[in-house]
């Protein structure tokens, strides 16, 4: 095992000993009472199986056969979630055919940051996470299972899947996935469109033919952001089927894979002989193993704050130092749009994630000595999925890369180290993405310019008033100010500045999101402006030194930036409309970024 690793791990486990121990309690507790239909009266057994069949009351009132709750996020805006409005039908199916039943326990919302990027109502993106686990938890509140299947993809809904799901940490828990689209518009080509938008050489015409190519069918965006993370860790966590979170819809592998997690799901229940619940599977082991899969694949800089809520809602503590520090010794192995040309439909043809767990496995980067969905062992996700005559098999993962401008071993890396760094000085601590960003851009020295929303930075470079080395600054973007909205709407503007040979940056307290691009980031500052933090307390020309290789963050002014007053901006324009009146007790209560940017306390 790699030594960093390890030491990381132990860390972790001492540091969460405590909460941890008070989490395996309690869902041991709660497995030992079983699901309370066994014991529930006549009237509510029979409120919960009114609208079942002949067959399935019959189950349902018995002892011994198992009942699936299915949580899904399905709605058919979302292309990446249009598919599992079939999934129900086919899941209960599968359960019949087993001697099981199956109910739709609930559903959760699902928003699509592409639809509200820039938008109003992107202040609401972050926390949709935490109303999903409150949904999660309603629909599971029943206590009529022995399972669950959770049917999500998208940036924040499986992070809230999650949560919701530790807090019924006692029952086996599967994720299915519905599977990316086809590649459409090659990457490189959507980025030069958008850029060129930004630069007024093409009108909205020729910008929304290019992005209708790009996103144009059902399924998952191709590109490496937070949906396709999620997907990653799954696997890494051992919580959706080996090989399973790429393969496109509508495919009859998709649909048996699907089947297969209703078996497999049942296998785990208390019922038999392989008791394995969710919150026995997330500790702290596999909490390590996501993010040695983040940095190893250059994943969504958003983990840096959902995988610290997901930890913590299972009584593990983790912060921003472990990851700075498992970033240090863990190769990136992957370059996928935007942190490189391929999409991840190219990344799963040359091997994928089944590839990448046994490689980073032989390098002692990963733990295998874990609990997953198909037992004890990690080393069981070294597989891929096929079909034989219409029969689910599996194959053990390739040995080489395919293709090594999209996948490489651990051993002859894109970069020794992940692509994700720390920085911090007399501004606070933020996250860094450099995995995208040239070496020549990874530090900068220059003059602050502040601006309070991303239309004023949008104006002032149509205005013509940015062609200079600056570093802009966007405070009062926290999860405690407007929801934290990603920023990503700034991506292009900033870009053709950098194009243009001039020295740029971003410093927020807001998201970049896991579309992260070739511009420098420092993201997440905290604490945030709303809290006293010194980001709120920058001024138009304040010299800011920004570098991501020394790990620093600072600011030079004229006077002592601690003595300042923070700078005076009515965020309360963010707090109307769109629904966001109804948030005001998320905006009150939600943590810093580092905690996950979230409303729960779930340890201790």
């Amino acid at each position: 095992m790699n030594k960093v690793i390890q030491q990381v791990t132990e860390r972790i486990q001492q540091r969460s000993a405590g909460d941890r121990s008070a989490y395996l309690a309690r869902i041991a507790a709660a497995a030992s009472d079983g699901p309370a239909r066994h014991g529930l009266s006549c009237s509510n057994i029979a409120h919960g199986m009114a609208a079942s069949g002949v067959a399935d009351k019959r189950r349902l009132t018995g002892q011994a056969t198992p009942n699936i709750g299915i949580v899904s996020a399905y709605n058919d805006m979302l292309s990446a979630h249009q598919p599992f409005e079939s999934y129900p039908a086919l899941l209960k199916k599968t359960a019949e055919e087993n001697g099981a039943t199956a109910q739709f326990a609930g559903g959760v919302p699902a928003m699509c940051d592409g639809v509200t990027q820039g938008q109003d109502g992107m202040d609401l993106s972050l926390f949709s996470r935490d109303v999903i686990a409150l949904a999660t938890a309603v629909a599971l509140s029943h206590d009529m299972f022995d399972a669950a299947l959770c049917l999500g993809i998208c940036d924040k809904i499986v992070p809230g899947l999650m949560i919701g799901a530790l807090s019924f940490g006692h029952l086996p828990v599967v994720f299915v996935p519905a599977g990316p689209m086809v590649s459409g518009l090659p990457n490189k080509e959507k980025a030069r469109i958008r850029e060129e938008f930004a630069a007024g050489k093409i009108g909205r015409d020729e910008l929304l033919a290019a992005e209708s190519a790009s996103y144009h069918s059902p399924g998952t965006c191709t590109f490496y952001g937070t949906a396709n993370s999620n997907q990653m860790l799954m696997e890494f966590m051992g919580l959706q089927l080996p090989g399973g979170s790429f393969v496109n819809p509508g495919t009859e592998l998709r649909e048996q894979l699907t089947r297969a997690a209703v078996q497999t799901v049942l296998a785990n229940t208390g019922l038999g002989d392989n008791y394995t619940p969710i919150g026995r599977i997330v500790d702290e082991k596999a909490i390590v193993n996501a993010i040695v899969g983040l940095l190893a694949t250059g994943g969504s800089t958003n983990h840096t704050l959902h995988l610290v809520a997901i930890a913590a809602a299972a009584g593990i503590r983790i912060d921003w130092q472990d990851f700075s520090e498992l970033s240090a010794v863990v190769p990136l192995m992957a370059r996928v749009y935007p942190n490189g040309l391929a999409d991840v439909n190219h990344f799963h043809a040359a091997g994928g994630l089944a590839f990448m767990i046994r490689d980073l496995l032989d390098a002692g980067m990963l733990h295998d000595d874990v609990a997953t969905i198909l037992g004890h062992g990690l080393s069981r996700f070294c597989q891929e999925p096929t079909l034989a005559d219409g029969q689910l098999g599996w194959q053990p993962a390739r040995d080489t890369s395919l293709d090594t401008d999209v996948l490489r071993s651990a051993r002859a890396p894109f970069d020794d180290e992940g692509g994700l760094r720390l920085v911090d000085g007399n501004v606070g601590r933020a996250i860094v993405k450099v995995s995208a960003v040239a070496e020549e851009h990874r530090n900068i020295e220059a003059p602050a310019l502040v601006f309070h929303s991303q239309d004023a930075l949008k104006d002032a470079f149509n205005n013509g008033e940015l062609d200079r080395d600056f570093v802009a600054v966007l405070p009062c973007q926290g999860p405690g100010a407007n929801g934290m909205p990603e920023l990503h709407k700034l991506t292009p503007y900033l870009g053709v500045l950098q194009n243009r040979g001039f020295q740029v940056a971003m410093l927020t307290d807001g998201r970049m999101s896991g579309a992260s691009g070739k511009v420098l980031a420092a993201i997440q500052v905290t604490p945030e402006a709303v809290a006293g933090g010194a980001i709120g307390k920058i001024r138009d020309g304040d010299i800011v030194r920004l570098d991501a290789e020394a790990g620093v963050l600072s600011v030079a002014a004229d006077d002592d930036l601690e003595q300042r007053e923070t700078v005076a901006i009515d965020v309360s324009a963010g707090h109307i409309g769109m629904g966001r009146e109804l948030f005001a007790a998320f905006r009150k209560s939600v943590s810093g970024a580092e905690a996950g940017a979230s409303i729960f306390n779930t340890t201790g």
